[in-house]
C-alpha cells in the first residue's frame, strides 16, 4: 500500500506542474504558424508524433513495452483510408472505423499476450509488428502492397477542407494537446493510479483486489487507438501511405521520444517528441552519424536522469535549493 500511496502522491505533484508547462508549450507551438513551410511540415510531424507517444507512454505505465506501436498505426491509417474509399465515406466514419478496427485487433491479441512479461511481451510485440507489415504487403489487390495506396484526400468537416499546412497544424496541434491533457487527467484520477500501481508491484495490485490483466488491456486498447489516430491523421497529411511508412525503426524512433522524454511523465512524450522530431533534419545525408548521436543520448538519458527532460525542471530546483 506505501508503494501505492507514493504513486498517488508523485502523481498529484506532477498534475500541479503540468498545466503551466502545456500552457507554455501551446504558446511556443503557435510559433509555426508565422515560421517557413518547412518548419511547419516539421511541426505537423511533432504533433503526430506526440500523438502516437502519448499512446505508447499508456501502455507503458501498466508496465509493458510495445516494440510493434507502429503496426498499430498502420492499422488504423489502412482501415480508415480503405473505408474512405471502398464505401464513400466522409473523413469522421471512416476515422472511427480505422479506431475500431485497431481497437478489436488490439483487445484479442492483448488478451492473448498480456499475461507475458518483459523481453517476452517485447517480442511478441515486434513479431506481430513485421506480421501486419507482411500482410500489407502480400494482399497487394486491396492493400496496394509496396507502392501503397495514394491519392488520399485531405480532411474534410463541417464543408471545411483541412488541405493547407497551416490548417492541418491547427487540427495535429489541438489533437497533441488533448492527447496530452487526457492523459495527465487519466494518472490523476482512481484508474490511472491503479494502473500505475500494476506496473509498481503487480502482486500488491492483485492482492489488493485490482484485475492486472484488465487493466493492462485497458491500457494497451487505449493506447495503441491513440497511435491508430496518429496514423488516420498521417495519412491524411501525407496523402500517401505504404507497408514501410510504419515499419519497425518508426516504433524503435517513438520508444526513443518517450525514454528521453519521461516515460513516467505525463508531459513526457511532449518533450521527446519535441526535442527529437527535428533531428534528422540536422542529420540529413549521415544516417549513420544520426544512430550514433542517438544511441549516445540515450546511454547518456539512461545513467544520468533516468526520468527523462521531464525530470530536468525539478533537478534544477533541487540544485538551486542547495
Amino acid at each position: 500500500m506505501n508503494a501505492i500511496s507514493s504513486i498517488q502522491t508523485n502523481t498529484a505533484g506532477h498534475g500541479r506542474k503540468l498545466l503551466p508547462i502545456l500552457a507554455i508549450v501551446a504558446v511556443l507551438s503557435a510559433a509555426p504558424w508565422f515560421a517557413s513551410e518547412f518548419v511547419l511540415h516539421l511541426a505537423i510531424l511533432t504533433c503526430l508524433n506526440i500523438l502516437a507517444v502519448n499512446g505508447l507512454a499508456l501502455i507503458g505505465r501498466s508496465g509493458q513495452l510495445s516494440l510493434g506501436h507502429a503496426a498499430f498505426m498502420a492499422i488504423g491509417a489502412y482501415a480508415s483510408v480503405l473505408a474512405a474509399n471502398m464505401l464513400g465515406l466522409s473523413f469522421i466514419p471512416s476515422l472511427l472505423i480505422g479506431v475500431a478496427a485497431t481497437a478489436i485487433v488490439t483487445f484479442v491479441l492483448g488478451w492473448a499476450i498480456l499475461r507475458l512479461r518483459g523481453v517476452y511481451f517485447v517480442l511478441v510485440t515486434f513479431a506481430f509488428g513485421e506480421l501486419v507489415r507482411l500482410v500489407l504487403l502480400d494482399f497487394s489487390g486491396i492493400t496496394g502492397g509496396a507502392n501503397g495506396i495514394t491519392g488520399i484526400p485531405a480532411i474534410t468537416l463541417f464543408g471545411f477542407s483541412f488541405d493547407s499546412r497551416e490548417t492541418f497544424y491547427g487540427l495535429a496541434l489541438v489533437a497533441a494537446l488533448l492527447s496530452t491533457w487526457g492523459l495527465y487527467r487519466l494518472f490523476t484520477r482512481p484508474l490511472g493510479q491503479a494502473i500505475d500501481s500494476v506496473a509498481v508491484n503487480p502482486a500488491l495490485a492483485e492482492a489488493t483486489g485490482l484485475s492486472v490483466h484488465r487493466l493492462q488491456i485497458f491500457s494497451f486498447v487505449a493506447g495503441c487507438s491513440l497511435a491508430a489516430i496518429a496514423g488516420v491523421l498521417q495519412s491524411r497529411y501525407i496523402g500517401y501511405i505504404s507497408p514501410e511508412s510504419f515499419n519497425t525503426s518508426i516504433s524503435i524512433g517513438l520508444i526513443i521520444m518517450l525514454v528521453i522524454g519521461g516515460r513516467l511523465s505525463s508531459w513526457g512524450p511532449f518533450v521527446g517528441a519535441i526535442v527529437l522530431t527535428p533531428l534528422p533534419e540536422l542529420f540529413r545525408g549521415a544516417v549513420q552519424t544520426q544512430h550514433i548521436f542517438y544511441g549516445a543520448v540515450l546511454i547518456l538519458i539512461l545513467r544520468f536522469m533516468p526520468g527523462g527532460l521531464a525530470d530536468l525542471p525539478a533537478r534544477l530546483r533541487a540544485r538551486l535549493k542547495r
